[in-house]
């Protein structure tokens, strides 16, 4: 260290503030830019941006990995010109604390929503948290009006205040329920919120009712039941939003995950880059399904982690109360590397008994791996003491449970606590709920064996009664998960089938003939060994 300098350097850094727009001779709008030149070329770079809290931005156009940037390996031609990425500024954030009137608690579980003035319509809702009374809506400029949803926090309280002037703010009273969204700073607010006569005691979560185990909404009214993918960004700043269809969908899906390698695993899954932003719509319309991408900025008072592959962990865990919509009821978790051989009809129907959610427990049955079983020595064998370590390849949630439970703000602080020692959690997403598992129970109801099936942990012998594969690593051979992958015959099968879609979009001049077309082969690099992930290499970040 040299001045508080690491050496050699790992980090590149641009700064680019322009504080009003600028013109050519010809009238047109010269676009904000910044130029990395002279990197070395034996790194893996990872080009990100450092943003003002209040925005939500997301890269639009890049013709290649921004997670796995291997200047070196360019043809030619693009090692002269160089690789260029043009991101757009999707939304800006409106966040704020909301207290009660007379006692100052926060009214956490109510739910809010913001309106349009100019149709009247449901921009974002949200949910009250316990932490801080933090409330967050993205928003893009305009007027609008805020609102409790229908529902149970609407029959206990009354919007006092807006906030838009501080915890002193007028009343809706005097001067309505209005705000503006006029600049890039986004907006913060103050609500008050007043309980009805007569209500003083209630709260809020113990009036709701957990997902009946059923299913969701009218599952016979369709030929081809409908299927929601939530896609959540590969970093806190990444934000897109496509809808279809009204109402809600019969199963709902999410992942998380972060660049090509990714996309090329299981591709409906992942739509991080700007390739797959431009390629599923097209997959929608060709496959039948509807998606939504979905996010929630990381809050400021929340310990931010440094990496974004525990960025990406955290986004599967701590924010699953306020990242979907509020009248979203179950929602399935699927890793983005993941192989799905079942109907997940089922886990929509499957009544959890209670339960906020539903893990499937680690495989005990390939016993040559008996010595890797980390959550059978140390800590997590005094820990769970008899109880099973549960993976979080795949999982269910019912929202609603969820929600009445506090379970998000639960697991925001014990992550706050045990996130203090840089040590802990070295899974986070899955270590997470497993050592909350006496507040939010884990295994109450646990999912069966058969739902989740990896070469790792579970035995051969029931391979075929595998629901899902999961490719997790295997610490004995270090094995590629590519390698792993086309072992499995229908990996080989569904990467076949995307990689012809998207070479006829782009024939067709639909989509940019790009890495989208590019196979697994290519992905995995000439020696057949995968793209090293996000968090090796080098990185290349700027400001705006």
């Amino acid at each position: 260290m040299v001045l508080g300098i690491q050496i050699p350097l790992k980090k590149f850094y641009r700064y680019n503030l322009v504080p009003h727009l600028n013109y050519d001779a010809n009238g047109q709008e010269i676009p904000a830019q910044v130029t990395f030149s002279g990197l070395p070329m034996e790194p893996i770079y990872t080009l990100s941006m450092d943003v003002p809290p209040s925005w939500l931005v997301r890269p639009r156009e890049a013709l290649y990995d921004l997670d796995n940037i291997q200047l070196g390996n360019l043809p030619p031609e693009d090692q002269s010109q160089g690789i260029q990425a043009l991101s757009t500024l999707d939304y800006l954030v409106v966040e704020g604390h909301a207290r009660e009137l007379n006692t100052v608690n926060p009214p956490r579980g109510v739910q809010l929503q913001l309106i349009d003035v100019k149709d009247g319509s449901a921009v974002d809702d949200t949910q009250v948290v316990a932490n801080l009374g933090y409330l967050q809506f993205k928003a893009r400029p305009g007027m609008f009006r805020l609102e409790i949803r229908e529902g149970r926090g609407r029959e206990i309280y009354e919007l006092e205040s807006v906030g838009t002037e501080g915890w002193n703010s007028p009343s809706v009273a005097e001067i309505g329920d209005g705000l503006v969204v006029m600049n890039f700073d986004g907006l913060t607010l103050y609500p008050r919120l007043a309980r009805k006569p007569g209500k003083e005691r209630l709260d809020v979560l113990d009036g709701l009712e957990a997902a009946p185990g059923e299913g969701l909404g009218n599952i016979v009214e369709t030929l081809m039941s409908k299927v929601t993918l939530f896609f959540t960004p590969k970093d806190e700043k990444t934000q897109a939003v496509q809808k279809q269809g009204d109402g809600q969908a019969d199963i709902n899906i999410f992942t998380v995950a972060s660049g090509l390698l990714y996309e090329q695993c299981q591709v409906i899954e992942n739509f991080l880059s700007p390739s797959f932003l431009e390629f599923i719509p097209h997959m929608a319309e060709e496959y039948g399904f509807q998606y939504e991408l979905v996010t929630y900025k990381w809050p400021s008072w929340l310990r931010l982690q440094k990496e974004k592959q525990r960025i990406i962990w955290a986004y599967k865990i701590l924010f699953l109360d306020v990242l979907f919509p509020m009248d979203l009821k179950k929602v399935i978790f699927v890793d983005a590397d993941q192989i799905v051989r079942a109907d997940l009809q089922e886990l929509v129907d499957l009544d959890l008994h209670g339960a906020p959610y539903g893990y499937t427990p680690m495989g005990d049955d390939n016993y040559g791996m008996e010595g890797f079983r980390f959550w059978k020595t140390g800590y997590w064998r005094d820990f769970l003491d008899g109880r099973s370590y549960h993976i979080s390849a795949l999982y269910v949630v019912d929202l609603v449970r969820f929600r009445q439970m506090a379970a998000g703000d639960l697991l925001r602080g014990s992550y706050q606590m045990l996130s203090q020692d840089p040590n802990s959690l070295a899974n986070l997403g899955q270590d997470l709920p497993n050592n909350l598992q006496a507040q939010v129970p884990i295994e109450q109801y646990s999912l069966h064996e058969d739902w989740l099936w990896c070469e790792t942990w579970c035995s051969k012998d029931r391979l075929h009664r595998a629901k899902t594969i999961d490719l997790c690593q295997n610490p004995l051979t270090k094995e590629p998960k590519l390698s792993r992958a086309r072992q499995i015959p229908e990996w080989e099968e569904y990467d076949n089938e995307i990689a012809r879609f998207a070479r006829r979009l782009a024939a067709d001049g639909k989509i940019h003939a790009s890495v989208a077309t590019a196979d697994s082969n290519v992905l995995a690099g000439s020696s057949g060994q995968p793209p090293s992930q996000t968090n090796s290499g080098d990185s290349l970040a700027d400001e705006p």
